[in-house]
């Protein structure tokens, strides 16, 4: 089935019928008015006609049309990765900028690939910026000893200030490891003195390195203090036997009791849920989301898991489409975790 703006389809899983109101290329998405004026986002999988089709039949899935658009050059697919040489000694995770020569031996143009000759699985986030502007963003995962394509810079960009800045996260069987930034500012002249070849694509790039092995588990580096820094830092005043509690801050201890997960089934929120309509159901359950989630910005924390099951996904997508609002999410997404399998959504602030 091909979905366009003003495409009238119907919901797999809630079956009611609605019309196509934006295609969400980004995240896979469409929004969808309801019959009953309701307007939700949902996943494209999610739509087939809205005419009933045969039970022997599956629903037809509903696919993107695009409308007319520029034709925009589709990166090549990522080149298997045949190193020549086993890695000794890890680097860590560096930024390569590949020229890509033309005919005439000219470069105009840089393949920018994030390069990972570490043990670890990362997730990552890369942003490329011209005079302070936001040109190209990649978010995915990196595996280990691999490489990933992030971005392209033209020759004549390098005059514009090119900064990249990169994150990193570490994948553990726990989890994720703290948050890596590092902003690299390129200048010409440094840039073609860093020639080297690079582990993994085994030719000539100009190479950054972005972190060294471990960099999330080293400890900081202390700085020399004087005297009088360290008498500072060393006073103790006379102790006060009082609770500890009543003496830290008040954002500090909600800060260290704030847990990074809320499960929105409604038994968890209610004991008397079975009296409840399923309207009702959905109010209380958005109603917690929306604490919840002023509570998380208001302390500043990097990430939360908001666990809403699977069933109908008419949760899921209420969720999705108040996230989509909000300018203090940098993204979001509903995938396989170890720990909650699809029924889950991370969070990113």
């Amino acid at each position: 089935m091909l979905v366009s703006v003003g495409t009238r389809v119907r919901l797999v899983h809630l079956r009611e019928n609605g019309v196509v109101t934006e295609l969400l290329h980004e995240e896979g998405m469409a929004k969808v008015r309801l019959d009953d004026g309701d307007e939700i986002p949902v996943f494209l999988e999610d739509l087939s006609r809205p005419d009933p089709t045969p039970s022997n039949k599956p629903p037809v899935k509903a696919k993107f049309v695009p409308g007319k658009q520029d034709k925009v050059e589709t990166p090549p697919e990522r080149p298997p990765i045949e190193s020549q040489y086993l890695i000794i000694k890890s680097k860590g995770i560096q930024l390569a900028f590949d020229p890509l020569p033309e005919p005439d031996g000219q470069v105009r143009q840089y393949n920018i690939y994030l390069l990972n000759d570490t043990r670890s699985d990362y997730l990552f986030t890369f942003e490329l910026q011209l005079d302070g502007r936001v040109v190209q963003r990649e978010n995915h995962k990196i595996d280990r000893t691999s490489y990933v394509p992030v971005g392209q810079l033209h020759f004549d960009q390098l005059n514009d200030t090119p900064t990249a800045v990169v994150s990193c996260w570490r994948l553990t069987t726990s989890g994720t490891g703290p948050k890596m930034e590092k902003t690299l500012r390129i200048r010409p002249k440094q840039f073609f003195k860093r020639t080297k070849t690079a582990p993994l694509l085994n030719r000539k790039v100009h190479l950054f390195l972005v972190f060294e092995p471990d960099a999330d588990q080293q400890p900081p580096k202390e700085e020399a203090e004087d005297l009088r820094d360290y008498t500072r830092k060393n006073y103790r005043p006379k102790p006060e036997w009082q609770d500890i509690r009543t003496r830290m801050p008040h954002e500090v201890l909600e800060m260290a009791e704030f847990i990074p997960e809320i499960d929105l089934h409604i038994e968890e929120l209610r004991s008397d849920f079975k009296k409840l309509s399923n309207a009702e159901i959905l109010r209380i359950q958005l109603f917690h989301f929306d604490q919840y989630m002023r509570k998380a910005i208001r302390l500043g924390v990097e990430r939360v898991f908001i666990i809403h099951g699977i069933g109908k996904g008419k949760l899921r997508d209420s969720i999705a489409s108040r996230l989509i609002q909000m300018p203090e999410v940098r993204s979001f997404r509903n995938e396989y975790h170890h720990r909650y399998g699809y029924g889950a959504t991370e969070v990113i602030f």
